[in-house]
């Protein structure tokens, strides 16, 4: 292949095309040239065209298109001397000399005339072709231009006609989409070029199919670009990463518009039936995974990695999507499980949370199972893993108790608090949860250091021959998502892309785990200064081993100890210079990241995965596990106060009204502590405060009486209070002062 070589191009990751259906006879250009007439009155229908369209083009599973090739010798000289056959030359290319500015003047001309001859006969000659797409759009004519690096396409020029276009006369438009359907049926023969890929680089930006009545051809136009090599798709992912932030979006937008009209069933009469087109989705979401791709490779990215999620999936039976990928994996079967991207927190939220309650059910079972098969009586407390723990005693009671049931870690949560009369349906468990994680993360406790520039925790170095206790809080992360709880944890990102490395844990308790490549970018998150100090390191100009007097052996401080450590073999005697300065940047960042903290951290791993050992891991990025164990960042009373349900009172009762003026006009840390009162917790689930189920009840006793709540339902409880300051006053009391479930 011509151009950059492949093995330095991204892996993309898409399943296998979906499978084709009976092949059927190619339809003739003049049956879409006559899908194309005109209404009475000489106006025609977008519904018409698209309607005929999908008689012709296809409500047919299959569009055969042969593979595209950009270099057809690559093929030829492998064969015999005796069978090879000369090669026809490439097409030579019209020269065309409109400029944008050209094309600007005839468009304002027809405007201020109404005569749009020109305009129309430039439109037409265009899109009649992928020839005459590459003659009119590609900077030089006989220029190759076959790297990843330049498209070679005058985008200035593309985007100047698409924007005129849907300010031109409805004939012109159906012109174009008329032009597009010949030349998508030209392309069935012949060799394929760069050339023919630069074509589908531009039609696919094409602002018409915004609209759904062009989704007929779109959909093919789609298919026809998803036929194409992997080595071709290469290409357009960084061809794509040179299109402008807004037009990317635009494009994105349209992929996943599309894919939410087949999603939901409509009854819009250009739409062909959703039976006919099953390959529709497919095909766009691979197109989708396209441009995820290039957002990847792209620094910084164009765009956040959650304008790729299609909302109108958190409609759908997902759990369906994710049984057809664990049967089928990448297979020929698709579910939108095989593209993560488009999945959305809540969506993989519910998978997590839905495949945890079925492995809860089956461990269930099997002990119930287990007790009667040896005629043993039966105590519905196999069922729970039980936690009891005394507050005083917390953390080595909470350790001990996890140890001794590591086999029961997989059933339904219960914690019960002893000398306490609380009885555990949520709420117990979530307090159990900060309090035990308070206690750990305490800089005496020595087990993890506090970042203050950074404000995040890191893993402490030192050395030790039990790391149980980062076990411990590893098991405590894995069942708060495995629970579907939010802790209060402050680990950088970097610590959940180590989690995801690998995604599962290994069968070889004693193979590496959690070795990510570590980054500058990933240094930053955790010690900025020591980063900039780095950096300086890398830019400075002057003589790097004399000013800067550096070997290959860094100090770090382990528990009040300075201790040397080698960054590899006789790193003491290698001094850092301007040669090797990257190197030692490199090896600084991995031993602080990574080789210092890696016992630390495999117990960490193996703690987590001992309870989340589920496939759903893999769809998930960084970003999304620290949510799950997190929670969301936004804390958005306006959202609770619409969701919030009420019980003997009114949402117009003053006291309600009062209740929701003093709230909204907290500090954030009495929000947090208000919301710690009411559920048990202090953070945010996945999808915000408005999924929390939060109510309001209302206790008829004295007004002297403080709020009180049950975490287990989301219920804060409140006296008809007669004014604003008192029910501050009395509120302001009880989540100051909430923990504990009373005294036995």
């Amino acid at each position: 292949m011509d151009g950059e070589p492949a093995d330095r191009l991204p892996p993309i990751h898409t399943p296998a095309p979906p499978g084709r259906g009976v092949k059927q006879p190619r339809p003739s250009l003049g049956s879409f040239i006559s899908t194309l007439g005109t209404h009475p009155g000489g106006q025609r229908s977008a519904v018409t065209m698209t309607t005929g369209l999908s008689a012709n083009l296809g409500m047919r599973r299959g569009l055969e298109l042969p593979p595209i090739c950009s270099d057809v010798r690559s093929r030829v000289v492998t064969l015999p001397p005796e069978v090879r056959a000369p090669l026809p030359p490439p097409p030579t290319l019209p020269l065309r000399t409109k400029t944008a500015t050209d094309f600007q003047e005839d468009m304002e001309l027809s405007l201020h005339s109404g005569d749009w001859r020109q305009v129309k006969e430039f439109y037409v000659m265009t899109f009649s072709s992928f020839l005459e797409v590459n003659a009119a759009f590609k900077r030089e004519a006989n220029g190759a231009f076959d790297t990843i690096d330049d498209s070679g396409v005058n985008s200035e020029f593309v985007y100047t006609v698409y924007d005129a276009l849907l300010n031109t006369p409805p004939d012109i438009q159906k012109a174009v989409l008329k032009g597009i359907i010949n030349s998508l049926l030209r392309e069935w023969k012949g060799p394929r070029t760069k050339d023919d890929l630069r074509a589908y680089f531009i039609l696919l930006q094409n602002p018409q199919f915004s609209v759904s009545s062009t989704y007929v051809i779109f959909a093919h136009l789609l298919r026809a670009a998803s036929s194409l090599t992997d080595t071709d798709h290469h290409y357009l992912i960084y061809w794509l990463t040179r299109v402008p932030p807004r037009r990317f979006q635009q494009l994105v937008q349209r992929l996943l518009h599309l894919i939410s009209t087949r999603l939901v069933p409509c009854d819009e009469d250009e739409l062909p039936p959703p039976a006919k087109t099953s390959w529709w989705i497919p095909t766009a979401t691979k197109i989708l995974s396209l441009l995820n791709a290039a957002n990847s490779v792209s620094s910084p990215a164009i765009m956040s990695f959650t304008e790729f999620y299609s909302l109108t999936l958190e409609q759908v039976d997902i759990m369906e999507q994710y049984r057809i990928w664990q049967l089928h994996g990448n297979s020929h079967k698709f579910s939108f499980c095989q593209y993560p991207f488009i999945l959305s927190s809540v969506v993989k939220k519910e998978i997590i949370q839905r495949d945890s309650e079925l492995q809860m059910i089956r461990e269930a079972r099997h002990s119930l199972v287990s007790k009667v098969s040896r005629r043993q009586r039966v105590d519905l407390n196999i069922l729970f893993l039980n936690i009891k723990v005394r507050r005083s005693q917390l953390l080595h009671d909470s350790l001990e108790e996890l140890s001794r049931k590591r086999s029961e870690l997989r059933k339904k949560l219960r914690v019960t608090f002893l000398g306490e009369a609380g009885l555990d349906m949520g709420g117990l468990t979530k307090e159990w949860f900060l309090l035990v994680l308070r206690h750990v993360f305490q800089p005496d406790y020595g087990m993890f250091t506090y970042m203050k520039d950074s404000r995040c925790h890191w893993f402490s170095s030192w050395k030790s021959d039990n790391y149980s206790e980062f076990q411990l809080v590893g098991t405590l992360m894995g069942l708060a998502v495995y629970n579907s709880i939010a802790l209060d944890v402050h680990f950088p990102l970097y610590c959940y892309r180590k989690l995801l490395t690998p995604p599962t844990a290994p069968c070889d308790q004693n193979a590496p785990v959690g070795m990510a490549t570590a980054t500058m970018e990933d240094l930053k998150q955790i010690m900025p200064d020591l980063a900039h100090g780095l950096e300086e390191l890398l830019n400075y100009e002057g003589n790097v081993e004399e000013d800067f007097y550096l070997t290959f052996q860094v100090l770090q401080e382990e528990m009040g100890v300075v201790r040397p450590y080698n960054l590899k073999p006789g790193g003491d005697k290698i001094p850092v210079n301007k040669h090797n300065r990257k190197e030692y940047v490199q090896l600084y960042i991995e031993h602080l990241l990574n080789r210092c903290v890696s016992r630390q951290f495999s117990a960490f791993y193996h703690g987590f995965h001992s309870v989340c050992a589920s496939n759903a891991l893999m769809l998930l990025r960084c970003e999304e596990v620290e949510v799950l164990v997190c929670g969301s960042p936004d804390l958005d009373m306006n959202a609770l106060q619409k969701a919030a349900q009420y019980e003997g009172y009114t949402k117009t009762d003053p006291t309600v009204r009062c209740f929701w003026e003093v709230v909204m006009a907290l500090p954030l840390e009495m929000q947090k502590k208000l919301l710690h009162f009411a559920t048990g917790s202090d953070r945010v689930p996945i999808g915000g405060l408005a999924s929390l189920n939060f109510k309001i009840s209302k206790i008829d006793v004295s007004t002297d009486w403080l709020p009180v709540s049950h975490t287990c339902f989301n219920q804060i409880c409140l006296p008809p209070y007669h004014s604003r300051k008192e029910l501050k006053h009395k509120l302001t009391i009880a989540i100051s002062n909430a923990e504990g479930f009373g005294l036995e």
